[in-house]
């Protein structure tokens, strides 16, 4: 192969590279946004709950408690704290990486290798309880970005030697 086509080669990989950074940044970011929604929308739930089962003692056939009973969703605080402290920390997590990848910080690079692979670990764990094709499509993008996380990592590591 040529020095051109293997410089295109390398400059599309780059690009790609660089388009999946953004991509984890997005998600990132999205789930920090989520959790802060999760948290207000999950207390209000937690609260919700409360006062419709005092009106339900007072009245069994209330219209409007049943109705709340029966369409919001029941969490109970600690599954909110753990939602909201998981999607924040995990989105926390990817932005940092991110900045650090998008920045050409030669220790995000095994960083960022190794913490993704982790969350690959545990997608696959929740997959194995949940089967959800959502978490496989976000594994083998995962799976994607570490490779490309890998190959860049060693072309950095050619340039500074």
């Amino acid at each position: 192969m040529n020095k051109i086509s293997k410089d295109k080669k390398e400059r599309y990989i780059h690009r790609i590279f660089i388009f999946s950074i953004f991509i984890k940044g997005i998600d990132g970011l999205l789930e920090i946004v989520g959790s802060i929604a999760l948290f207000f929308t999950g207390s209000l739930s937690v609260w919700l709950k409360a006062m419709v089962h005092g009106e339900l003692l007072e009245d069994p056939h209330d219209l409007v408690a049943n109705y709340l009973q029966h369409h919001v969703a029941f969490f109970t605080l600690h599954s909110i704290l753990f939602s909201f402290f998981y999607l924040f920390s995990h989105g926390a997590i990817k932005l940092l990486l991110v900045f650090g990848l998008l920045r050409d910080k030669l220790f995000a690079y095994p960083t960022a290798i190794f913490v993704f692979t982790l969350f690959v670990f545990y997608q696959v764990y929740r997959y194995s309880y949940t089967h959800s094709y959502f978490l496989i499509l976000l594994t083998v993008l995962d799976v994607i970005v570490i490779g490309l996380t890998w190959h860049e990592y060693k072309i950095r590591l050619s340039k500074s030697h």
